[in-house]
């Protein structure tokens, strides 16, 4: 295995305060609430390449690193297996696990965290060879949606995911969750090996799944009032910290919280915007993507995450300033085809042109329209207002109609939903040419 962080510990200072007492909770290890310091718990990374792209498993690494910090930890160390396949017993070998106890005790870590989703078996092998915590990518991506969830929906969704998790790897997290008593890992339905069985498990998911169908039908009745407006309706999507809430907040003045961290927000937001021509349109901002996004969470998010599957665009926002901007596109249309989300006009919006890392010869051949802006400062909003218009356009209709005195809502109606272009008031009624949803156009 090849070292690659510094060993570092990290203490920090924390507001709140209570009794005198040496506890620990979830987010971290306190030393006590009389001085107000928290140690933050400290994790070995650890990676196995199966390929030549060694480089690449650290890219994935420093990733886990800030889902680490995002959920309240630190990284103490990581470390790189370069195998033919993940060991099946053990996910590294038994050789390298071994090293990794030396290791854990060594750094005073709480435990190690693998960079891929463990199997019941490794889970199980690895907490009984290392004697201390064994969390997964999965466990942590969870475990940060479940501290960030507020709405009820976005809550029940996290918590089916992490049941239907906990459900398949029953046997390799019993013993282990029978020793933890908070931290990363830990949040969301709780202990349940050591409180109910697999049946009621079983049971538990159901009723969940439910709730889920009934929430599934509050948003699609939600859904078809927007259409039967005849509005038009756009879905932000884009890989997590991308800078899809701060573009939501310029479009449309949302106050959605908006923080350089990764799932900073999950709960899909709807807002109105109205376009330079005077047009209404719903945007959505949609749940970030990332690499190995567990399918859990997929199939639990599937209803949220369906507000793209019926938009009329797709705004497409990447972090130009990365370094892995490339594969990031990748893993959207990725996430996107598993969700059957296809045939969508897409606008690429390529973010954060105000850092110097920009790399402005980034391209996305599969979308329509690109532009480079900074959604930060503001540079560039104009010309997405426009290139969203001009998309919007394309999906209309051209309407000359002449509509009676009696009907003269209808002129507001267009005025609303389209784009009037003139109205002329004459003795036989009035005259108009716009561009309208062919909805509309039909009426």
């Amino acid at each position: 295995m090849v070292q690659r962080y510094p060993n570092k510990r990290v203490v920090v200072e924390d507001d709140a305060k209570s009794e005198p007492d040496v506890v620990k909770k979830a987010g971290g290890s306190f030393c006590c609430w009389e001085c107000g310091r928290k140690l933050m718990e400290r994790y070995l990374l650890v990676a196995v390449e199966t390929g030549q792209d060694t480089e690449k498993a650290w890219k994935s690494l420093e990733e886990l690193e800030e889902l680490l910090e995002t959920a309240g930890g630190e990284a103490a160390d990581g470390f790189v297996q370069n195998l033919s396949m993940p060991n099946p017993a053990t996910y590294v070998g038994s050789g390298k696990a071994d090293e990794l106890k030396d290791l854990v005790e060594a750094y005073e870590a709480d435990g190690i965290l693998c960079d891929d989703e463990l199997s019941p078996v490794q889970l199980k092998n690895l907490s009984e060879i290392l004697d201390c915590k064994v969390l997964d990518r999965t466990m942590l991506i969870l475990d940060i949606f479940a501290a960030h969830a507020v709405t009820k929906e976005g809550k029940i969704q996290v918590e089916l995911a992490q049941l239907k998790y906990r459900l398949s790897h029953l046997r390799g997290i019993g013993k282990a969750m029978s020793r933890l008593g908070g931290g990363i890992g830990t949040r969301g339905p709780g202990e349940t090996k050591l409180e109910t069985d697999r049946r009621a498990i079983n049971r538990k998911i159901a009723k969940l799944t439910e709730d889920v169908k009934v929430l599934k039908r509050s948003r699609q009745v939600t859904r078809k009032r927007r259409i039967g407006g005849v509005r038009r309706t756009a879905a932000i999507v884009g890989y997590t910290n991308a800078g899809k809430s701060t573009i939501l907040n310029r479009l449309t003045n949302a106050g959605v919280l908006a923080e350089d961290k990764l799932f900073a927000t999950l709960d899909p937001t709807t807002r109105l915007c109205i376009l330079p021509d005077g047009e209404e349109v719903f945007l959505t901002d949609t749940v970030g993507f990332i690499n190995k996004l567990p399918h859990q969470l997929i199939d639990a998010f599937r209803s949220t995450l369906e507000e793209a599957k019926y938009a009329d665009i797709l705004i497409h926002v990447v972090d130009s300033a990365s370094e892995d901007a490339q594969l990031h596109m990748e893993t959207v249309y990725h996430t996107l085809n598993e969700l059957e989300i296809k045939g969508k006009p897409i606008i690429t919006v390529f973010n954060k042109t105000d850092l110097p890392a920009t790399d402005r010869s980034l391209r996305d051949i599969r979308a329509e329209k690109s532009v480079c802006l900074s959604a930060k400062n503001g540079d560039g909003m104009g010309a997405l207002f426009d290139i969203i218009d001009e998309v919007l356009r394309e999906q209309r209709i051209y309407l000359k109609k002449v509509i009676s005195y009696s009907e003269a809502a209808e002129v507001s109606r267009i005025r609303k939903y389209g784009q009037l272009l003139s109205e002329e008031y004459l003795e036989d009624g009035i005259h108009v040419c716009a561009f309208v949803p062919k909805e509309l156009g039909m009426i």
